[in-house]
Formats: structure tokens, C-alpha cells, sequence
């Protein structure tokens, strides 16, 4: 039965069934995610639906796993129900009685095929060997996945008669499947990823990572420049509404990419823990566990210390930067890419509609190698030895180096009206005094 109609008859939500004890407990946990009243009267709605189909059917809560929580949305949507019939609409419920133990957790997928038992062990190698980030390693899967499957004959077969040949083959007919546009900026590396596991795990006898063919450059990044002009991030800056709460954050997002040379994960990941106010220092999770301390400009903390104060919704998330809809969470990795995006293009920003968070990163860090000259002794700061992905232009020792904890004691840092707010950075300054 729709307990909608229910509510409408009645004028209020009656929840029967094994799952009624728990109807206060997902209002509560729902309001604490930030969910509006309405949004709450509709979950419990389907509380109420799914407490009277499993008690119609005799079953407890522990036994309703996700196969019996995907039956029941086929059966409502068999009776004419319109709102609320995907498993989408039913994981604030789920996810809230999971929590509790009060269901079983969705059972994991048991590989049984060879390519999905080759599959596990790339994932695990990923994640322990390597340490690489959720979604790189899921793009890596993907991608493995493709190529895997594109073998001939049985796998057991194929691999140890893979040849470099084949290699080049899958790659053409890659690119010709995707009419002769470029690849990724991810299948290459991940298939150069894919053959040396396989090679280290044995399933290959020849190193073969050196057959994959270099990549094209994108048509049209040809003429994009790889740093943008004072004018251009002081008018993105600009272009944020900082009187509305997604203006307000967006401004410390930006400002902090522009100020910090951090990468956009880097800002998502960011936690209320890693700022320390009194030291005026940030800690950054980067790329493979890699754990930096920054300085905190007076300029990104009082960007920050605003946004927290005036525009952060409450919420139990620990991230600095979450979302402005309930549930309120971190914001994910493409979210920062997205409102930069979004921001050049307000600018006018040209080529807006390809900017990122990397585009960002390489215009401070050319800032920062024409203002900061060359130290040994780099304190509170990106480590010395930056790992092999670490672009060259950032790189110690490469000519265009200079360290960024160290500030060249001149007039140089004197701006002109329009500059990017505080060009140098000024460890130890505090934003909320």
C-alpha cells in the first residue's frame, strides 16, 4: 500500500511492520544530514511502504538484503507507483539501517570468471601496491577491462602469447573506434599500468609497457596557454558571489588553488582537523599517502574562516568544503573541476569550457618560480623529492625551481591594484582575529 494516501486520509504517516521502531531514528538521522521536512515525509513514506510489504511477506529486516530491497522496488513499480521506485531513492533508507546493523551490508561481488579474478588482483595491486586514489583506480579498471576482454581466445591462452604487436593493434583499433579523436589523458598510462602488472605477476613472460604508442596532443589544447595572466585569475575571483553561500565557497576554493598551487583532490580531501589556525599551517593529502605542510596565507584563511562561519552548512561531515544540498558532504574530486570551470566561464576566461584545477595549479606555480628564489632549506612545505608525476616546472632542481618557502625579500611583492589578493604567501599569519 502507498502510504501517501495514508497521510492524506489521515493527516498523518502511519509506519507498521518490523521496520516501525526505526521511524524516529531516520527522521533524526535524515534532519542531522541537512534533508528538508518534505524530503524526510517522503522517506518515511517509504519506510512505512517497505515495513508493511515485508511484514505482508513475513520477513524480518535481517533478511532484507539488497535482492529483496530491488524486488520490492519492481513490485511498486509494477503497481503504478511513479515517485520514489529506484534504488537510488532507497539508499538514505538502506544506508541508515545498515548503520544501525539492523540489515546485512550488499554482499560483494564474487569474481568468477578469469577476467574478473584478474580483475581483483589489478585492484588490489592498485590499491596496496601502489596506493593510488578510488577514482584512478576505477578509470585504470575500466580501461583494463577493455582491453582484457578485446584479447582473443580464452584469457588463460591469450596472455602468454601476447605480443607488442597486439598492443599496437588494440590502440589503433581504440582510436579508430573513437573516429580518430585522441585518447584519453587516461587509457595509455593505464594500459602501460596493466602490462607491467601483468609482467610482474607473471601472466606475461615480456615486458611489453614500452609498445604502448605515445599519445597525441589534443587539437585543442594546442594553443591554450599553459598560464593564465594576473588579470584573468583576479577577474575569476571576481566573478564569485561572495554574499551567497555557494559564492562564498566557491571564492576560498578558488583562491586557495590560486594561492597554494594545490590540486583540486587536495582541496576536496581537505579536513577541519588539517587546518591549524594558531600555526597558520595547512595539512595536504596528495597524490600516493603523500602528506605536505603548507603555509597558510592570511588571505586563503580568512577566505576560509569566512566560508566556515557564515556559509558552511551544519553538518557531521568533517570536510572544510561540502556540498550546498542535503546530504551535505565533501565535495568530490570532478565538483572542484566543475565550479572552476564554471567560474572562468562567468569571467569570460577564454577556453573556459576546458579550464580545470590543473590550469589553476600551473598558474601559481609559475608565479611562484618568478617570485621565490631557490632554498635549501624548504620548511613547511612541498617535500624536496617529489614523486615521478610531479610536472617538471615543479620539480627542485629543474630551472624553472624556486622554493615557495622561502619569499625573496624585495619590492617586488608590492602590487598594483587588480593583483591576485596577497601575491606572497605569509606563513604564520592567522585569518579570524
Amino acid at each position: 500500500m502507498d502510504s501517501s494516501r495514508v497521510v492524506r486520509r489521515h493527516g498523518r504517516i502511519v509506519v507498521e511492520g518490523p521496520l516501525a521502531p526505526f521511524t524516529d531514528g531516520l527522521r533524526e538521522d535524515l534532519a542531522s544530514q541537512g534533508f528538508a521536512v518534505d524530503t524526510i515525509v517522503d522517506h518515511v513514506h517509504r519506510l512505512a511502504d517497505l515495513s508493511g510489504w515485508l511484514s505482508a511477506r513475513g520477513l524480518a529486516p535481517a533478511e532484507l538484503t539488497s535482492e529483496v530491497a530491488q524486488e520490492f522496488v519492481r513490485v511498486r513499480r509494477a503497481a503504478g507507483v511513479r515517485v520514489g521506485v529506484s534504488e537510488r531513492a532507497l539508499a538514505p533508507l538502506l544506508g541508515y539501517l545498515r548503520r544501525l546493523g539492523i540489515v546485512p551490508l550488499p554482499a560483494a561481488a564474487v569474481a568468477t570468471t578469469p577476467v574478473a579474478v584478474l580483475l581483483a588482483e589489478y585492484h588490489r595491486f592498485l590499491e596496496d601496491e601502489r596506493g593510488w586514489a578510488a577514482g584512478t583506480v576505477k578509470h585504470y579498471l575500466r580501461c583494463a577491462r577493455t582491453f582484457l576482454t578485446w584479447l582473443p581466445g580464452p584469457l588463460e591462452r591469450a596472455l602468454p602469447r601476447l605480443s607488442a604487436g597486439q598492443v599496437v593493434e588494440f590502440v589503433r583499433d581504440w582510436t579508430t573506434g573513437r573516429r580518430s579523436a585522441a585518447l584519453d589523458m587516461v587509457t595509455l598510462p593505464a594500459l602501460r599500468s596493466l602490462l607491467r602488472f601483468l609482467h610482474l605477476a607473471g601472466h606475461i613472460p615480456v615486458a611489453l609497457a614500452g609498445a604502448v604508442p605515445a599519445g597525441r596532443g589534443r587539437p585543442r589544447n594546442a594553443d591554450r596557454p599553459r598560464a593564465a595572466c594576473r588579470e584573468l585569475v583576479q577577474a575569476v575571483l571576481t566573478s564569485c558571489d561572495r554574499d551567497s553561500a555557494v559564492g562564498c565557497r566557491d571564492y576560498a576554493i578558488l583562491l586557495m588553488l590560486a594561492r597554494l598551487a594545490v590540486r583540486g583532490g587536495e582541496v576536496a580531501r581537505l579536513e577541519l582537523a588539517e587546518v591549524d589556525w594558531r600555526a597558520g599551517e595547512l595539512t595536504v593529502r596528495g597524490k600516493g599517502g603523500r602528506v605536505d605542510v603548507l603555509p597558510l596565507p592570511a588571505d586563503v584563511g580568512a577566505a576560509i574562516a569566512d566560508y566556515l562561519l557564515r556559509a558552511r552548512p551544519v553538518t557531521a561531515a568533517r570536510n572544510v568544503f561540502v556540498t550546498v544540498k542535503a546530504p551535505f558532504t565533501g565535495l568530490a574530486v570532478s565538483s572542484v573541476t566543475v565550479l572552476v570551470g564554471a567560474a572562468c566561464a562567468r569571467a569570460g576566461v577564454p577556453g573556459s569550457g576546458h579550464t580545470g584545477c590543473g590550469t589553476r595549479r600551473r598558474v601559481t606555480c609559475s608565479r611562484l618560480a618568478r617570485r621565490w628564489r631557490r632554498s635549501g632549506s624548504c620548511c613547511a612545505t612541498r617535500s624536496s623529492a617529489p614523486p615521478p608525476s610531479t610536472p617538471g616546472w615543479i620539480k627542485p632542481g629543474s630551472p624553472n625551481w624556486r622554493c615557495p618557502a622561502r619569499r625573496e625579500h624585495c619590492d617586488e611583492h608590492a602590487t598594483a591594484g587588480g593583483a591576485v589578493p596577497g601575491d606572497a604567501p605569509q606563513p604564520g599569519v592567522q585569518a579570524g582575529r
